[in-house]
């Protein structure tokens, strides 16, 4: 039981913060925050998401390639261009760590207003703070594991931001139905996205990609959306009206 809790934890405060802060904040500026705030937000980022870290620089320039080039050839990671979710995951792990070492760098349009922080940023996604996290999960399981089948989740630990990912950026643009014509293959996957926090609502997403409510419709939940306007209210985050609201 512990390791479940543990599993579902870590699975829902990963994927919070990549797509409250990675997502809604580094790659759309959705809202503002102080700076302080802001290294807290990528501190947790960095700890919830531990082997899998995502360096927030390279996650947004990705993202709006993404936007500007749907469902495209220059969509960095379109599922219609690949055989298989795997081939998309491994094409986008290189062209992700092609930016995340600084080795490529973006069109003009692409580059800019992100969160930086050199030092998490380098030790996050160096190869000893990733075997690192890894082993205290194994150690974590060693512990509280009660049954072997526990230990087939502990690879999808080591991997859960890219894993995120894939799941959206595979499912968002196959497997659903559309509120909007947007010239792409953008789907809403579920009419009700609890299990990946509002980021199945790709068709909505793509057609409002500056609105912090990734729902359009009544029936719509994005779970995250209300966790941001009690984050306003309380002054700790200033959503940004979208333009043309």
């Amino acid at each position: 039981m512990i390791i479940i809790i543990f599993f579902i934890a870590h699975w829902f405060l990963s994927l919070f913060f990549q797509t409250f802060y990675l997502h809604r904040y580094a790659a759309h500026k959705m809202y503002s925050t102080p700076k302080f705030t802001e290294r807290l937000f990528h501190f947790l980022t960095f700890v919830t998401q531990g082997s899998s870290f995502l360096n927030p620089r390279a996650y947004a320039i990705m993202h709006r390639e993404h936007h500007a080039y749907s469902d495209t050839e220059k969509d960095p990671h379109s599922p219609h261009f690949f055989t298989d979710v795997f081939q998309m995951m491994y094409r986008t792990a290189i062209s992700f760590r092609l930016y995340e070492k600084r080795v490529k760098e973006p069109d003009a349009q692409f580059k800019g207003n992100y969160p930086e922080w050199r030092l998490i940023d380098y030790y996050g996604s160096h190869i000893i703070t990733r075997i690192g996290f890894g082993v205290l999960y194994a150690l974590f399981y060693a512990q509280f594991a009660t049954a072997w089948w526990q230990w087939l989740l502990l690879p999808l630990q080591f991997i859960m931001g890219p894993l995120h990912g894939a799941i959206v950026n595979w499912c968002g643009h196959k497997y659903g139905y559309s509120n909007f014509d947007n010239g792409d293959k953008s789907k809403n996957t579920t009419p009700f996205d609890f299990l990946m926090l509002g980021e199945l609502f790709q068709n909505n997403h793509h057609k409002r990609p500056n609105s912090p409510n990734f729902g359009a419709r009544w029936f719509e939940i994005d779970p995250v959306y209300p966790v941001m306007k009690v984050m306003h209210w309380m002054h700790i985050i200033r959503l940004r009206k979208p333009a043309g609201a």
